[in-house]
């Protein structure tokens, strides 16, 4: 398990790795220059403070640095990252990268590096277009687990057996039909018949 005291130090020797103060680091991934300052790690009630996915992946991007080398700042000794296929969102909805089970199968799939995930089962999507905004944008990846337990108010992946592809938030599910909610407030929520979906699946990380 990762501690508060490992994160914490993990973005402090990246900002010095790449010539900058915590301040320094906040304000160059268009954070509040505060966001990294020691009194921000714990609360006025003594509760430790963690910093946000969010954040993380800011300072990753104003850096250049990979998640992989935060990963290995935060534990110098980790195992190296192991790779997971990863496709375009549009592409998904394509035949022959899934099996009846919504496992990915097949040779059209690239590879992405992906440290400390334990889920040998794992895939990634890389998302283009606006439709899942605010949540996800164009450019973010997602990665989706097909065996991980579902519920409600889970993010989840849904393939119809058409092949449209959503992701979507599971609102409810009952044996009969599957209530899915947009996570762009502008594109309608669904209900889809459980006949109508070839597989669902739970959406673990996003790289936000």
């Amino acid at each position: 398990m990762l501690s508060h005291d490992q994160i914490w130090r993990a973005v402090d020797t990246l900002a010095q790795r790449y010539g900058l103060t915590a301040s320094g680091l906040a304000r160059k991934a268009g954070l509040d220059a505060t966001t990294f300052n020691r009194s921000k790690r714990v609360g006025p009630d003594g509760r430790e403070r963690w910093p946000s996915t969010e954040s993380i992946a800011k300072i990753l991007q104003a850096t250049g640095a990979s998640f992989d080398e935060f990963m290995h700042v935060v534990r110098p000794g980790a195992a190296p990252a192991r790779t997971i296929p990863v496709i375009g969102f549009a592409q998904a909805g394509a035949g022959g990268f899934f099996d009846d089970g919504g496992f990915p199968v097949g040779t059209g799939w690239d590879e992405v590096a992906f440290p400390g995930l334990q889920d040998e089962k794992a895939y990634a999507l890389e998302i283009s277009g606006d439709s899942m905004l605010p949540l996800y944008r164009d450019g973010d990846t997602i990665i989706v687990s097909p065996v991980a337990a579902i519920r409600r108010g889970d993010r989840v992946v849904v393939k119809t057996v058409e092949g449209e592809v959503l992701a979507k938030q599971l609102r409810r599910q009952t044996a009969r039909t599957v209530e899915l909610a947009s996570l762009n407030p502008e594109h309608p929520d669904r209900v889809l018949a459980t006949s109508e979906i070839a597989f669902m699946a739970r959406v673990i990380w996003a790289s936000q």
